[in-house]
C-alpha cells in the first residue's frame, strides 16, 4: 500500500506516475514543484535532470543502489534521476520512491519533462471518474 506523495512526470507526451516515500528529501523536492526539467540519458541506465535547488538529506543514508523504476536524487550533481536499469551502490544516490512506466523512460530520447504533484488518490474517495 503506497501512502507517499504521488507525482506525475511527462515523458515524451506520456504521463508517468511516481510515488515518493516520506523523507526530508522528498519534502524539499515537493516544495520546488511543479518544475520543467531537461532530462538526459546517463550511461544507458538512467535519465537525469538538474534541480534548481538542493534537497535536504537529513536522516538519509549517504549512498545506495537503485533498481529499475526508482526515482532518486544524485546529491553530487543536485539531480533528479529516473533509473531504468539496475545501478550498484554509489555515494550520493538517494532513493526517493518509485515510478510506474520503466519502458517509457528507458526508450525516451532526451526530453523536457514536467514534474508535478498528482491530484488526490483513491484513499479519500472513489478513484474512478
Amino acid at each position: 500500500m503506497s501512502t507517499g506523495t504521488r507525482l506525475t512526470i511527462t515523458v515524451d507526451g506520456a504521463t508517468v506516475t511516481a510515488v515518493l516515500r516520506d523523507s526530508a528529501a522528498t519534502a524539499s523536492l515537493v516544495s520546488q514543484l511543479p518544475l520543467d526539467l531537461e532530462f538526459e540519458d546517463f550511461g544507458g541506465q538512467e535519465k537525469i535532470a538538474r534541480l534548481p535547488a538542493p534537497l535536504m538529506l537529513d536522516g538519509l543514508p549517504s549512498g545506495a543502489g537503485a533498481e529499475p523504476g526508482t526515482i532518486g536524487y544524485y546529491a553530487p550533481d543536485q539531480a533528479l534521476v529516473l533509473y531504468h536499469e539496475t545501478v550498484g551502490y554509489y555515494e550520493g544516490i538517494i532513493p526517493l520512491g518509485t515510478f510506474d512506466d520503466v519502458p517509457a523512460v528507458r526508450d525516451a530520447a532526451p526530453f523536457t519533462g514536467t514534474v508535478s504533484v498528482a491530484g488526490p488518490g483513491p484513499e479519500g474517495g472513489a478513484g474512478a471518474e
